[in-house]
């Protein structure tokens, strides 16, 4: 895996924590009103297993997750890039939302990045 600053490891760490915790909301929300939740509880796994990746490889956290696992995270994180990104053309220059997708698409990208580097 590249070397990346203590400042972006933190600033990914943070990212996907704070994804963590709207997709979390989100499937709270989705349950209390009787949507269908398979996709959130897809996103929010495979977002949980990119921190986890990420806290192993820069904080040596232990990793249990099976190579199956590892994969459909993968293929789900990559899949959260083309709206992440539409979102982010939309979003003004500067602008606080445009600086918290960076950091997501930062995020999300070292976080495939290190289940390659462990899966190959």
């Amino acid at each position: 895996m590249e070397n990346v600053s203590q400042a972006d490891q933190l600033e990914s760490i943070k990212s996907l924590e704070s994804t963590i915790r709207k997709l979390e909301n989100a499937l709270s929300q989705m349950t209390q009103n009787g949507a269908n939740t398979t996709l959130v509880k897809k996103r929010l796994k495979a977002v949980s297993i990119g921190l986890a990746m990420l806290e192993h490889v820069w904080n040596q956290e232990p990793l249990n997750y099976i190579q199956e696992d590892l994969a459909e995270a993968r293929q789900v994180i990559i899949g959260l890039f083309p709206s992440i990104q539409n979102s982010y053309a939309k979003s003004k220059t500067g602008s606080p939302q445009r600086t918290l997708l960076e950091r997501r698409i930062k995020a999300l990208k070292l976080a495939v990045q290190a289940i390659d580097d462990l899966t190959t």
